[in-house]
């Protein structure tokens, strides 16, 4: 157990100590304001102003503008410098300023959807996003406290592979009904698409696979690497310009989700509407528990779409328990600086919440989309990750979409670079 004096009691420092000690860690701690209890204790104890010197930040309860220095220190970045201090700067609340996702409560300019861009972000303007950093702070945290404290014994989590999938476009083709299907070949035949016509008519009748099923695939992936993954359905009412998916009332979309629900575990992916219109996504959850038979506790955001503290708060007034979102929809990286899961925080109302976020760090999208990759430098990129992660016994969770792994032209090489990937971890 480790005992930790703090001058006053603070709300911030008893969550971030809790999650470095007892989640990072796994091993006990405690903050006392009363000095001679402090003096007294004749064990593992840190004091937050002498051993660690602090910031300040802990102990407010207003959002503003930090002024923040970042240094480097045994090869990694470090902000909040300490002076004669056991360890070379205020952990504590550099962790919290990360983990928290402080600077996106900030006054901002969003992206182009709305969203917290990633250039406003300490990470990316400091050069650390593609960095586990928070991870590698703590484990170098607990080596020095287990220099000063011999006694001192930590456990760190092993590392966890954890695939997951957004289900937004089943089908290129099949089942879309007579005018989203009339539509969609009048536009090819406008773009003089003659390659793209044909297919969908092949697929249409049945004489051609759909090029975005690549479901039966997946599973004999799933299978021969042992995985557990993840799905996010988008079961939107109605279609809309981001909102494309096969909709949920129709028996093919039924089928799946259902086929998916009994062999995995499967979330909701709120639709770009219910951001729109708060009471929507209470509906799809319900159409998704429905038509899986299943209780959903589970989330990633559409184009990653929320904004902080209301996009989390929309999840927790639905019964969300866990959400996936915690990520860039425009680069790869480290949103939160973490490659562990962690309760959110929501630093408007001080207070720890109970909805755990696990932190995805790796796109395929975005590399194809945003980053311009080829196949060939985002198998690179996701080799990257994945040894970050297991580099710290982090957690690597993926994202990738059904359309990627099948024979869409668009995306020649991408289902062999994911194949390709997991032989090479489980090499």
């Amino acid at each position: 157990m480790v005992l930790i004096y703090a001058h006053t009691a603070s709300t911030r420092l008893t969550y971030i100590c809790s999650f470095i000690f007892k989640e990072l860690l796994h091993t006990d701690n405690v903050i006392t304001t009363d000095i001679e209890e402090f003096e007294r204790f004749d064990g593992i104890k840190i004091n937050y102003s002498d051993h660690i010197s602090n910031s300040k930040l802990l102990f407010e309860d207003t959002i503003h503008p930090q002024l923040i220095e970042c240094f480097t220190v045994n090869g990694y970045k470090a902000f909040f410098k300490t002076e004669n201090s056991f360890f070379p700067f205020d952990i504590f609340a550099a962790s919290f300023y990360l983990l928290s996702r402080y600077e996106e409560y900030l006054p901002d300019t969003k992206d182009r959807y709305g969203r917290y861009a990633h250039e406003n972000s300490l990470a990316f303007k400091e050069a650390f996003l593609d960095q586990p950093l928070i991870n590698t702070w703590v484990q170098h945290f607990a080596f020095k406290l287990n220099e000063l404290y011999p006694s001192f014994t930590y456990y760190i989590s092993d590392f966890t592979f954890i695939p997951t999938y957004d289900i937004d476009i089943a089908w290129s083709y099949k089942h879309k009904g007579f005018y989203r299907t009339l539509g969609g070949a009048f536009q090819s035949l406008l773009q003089f698409k003659w390659g793209a016509l044909i297919n969908r008519k092949l697929t249409i009748l049945g004489l051609k696979k759909d090029p975005f099923d690549s479901f039966a695939q997946m599973d004999v992936l799933h299978e021969k690497y042992r995985l557990t993954p993840l799905y996010f359905f988008l079961v939107a009412g109605e279609n809309g310009d981001y909102d494309k998916n096969i909709l949920p009332s129709t028996s093919a979309m039924k089928r799946l989700i259902k086929a998916h629900a009994n062999k995995y575990t499967i979330g909701i992916h709120p639709s770009w509407q219910s951001g729109d219109d708060k009471t929507l996504l209470k509906q799809e959850i319900h159409s998704l528990e429905e038509i899986s038979g299943k209780k959903i506790t589970i989330s990633r955001y559409h184009y990653i779409r929320f904004n902080l503290p209301e996009g989390y708060r929309q999840l927790t007034a639905a019964g969300i328990k866990e959400d996936h979102s915690m990520g860039y929809g425009t680069i790869n990286g480290f949103r939160a600086s973490v490659a562990s899961s962690f309760y959110w925080y929501d630093l408007k109302k001080e207070e720890q919440t109970s909805l755990r976020i696990h932190p995805f760090c790796y796109m395929e999208a975005t590399s194809f989309y945003e980053q311009k990759l080829s196949a060939a430098e985002a198998f690179e990129e996701m080799i990257h990750y994945y040894t970050a992660c297991k580099a710290i016994n982090g957690t690597f969770i993926s994202l990738w979409h059904n359309q990627f792994l099948g024979t869409d032209p668009l995306y020649k090489g991408w289902k062999e670079t994911y194949e390709k990937f997991l032989a090479t971890i489980s090499a």
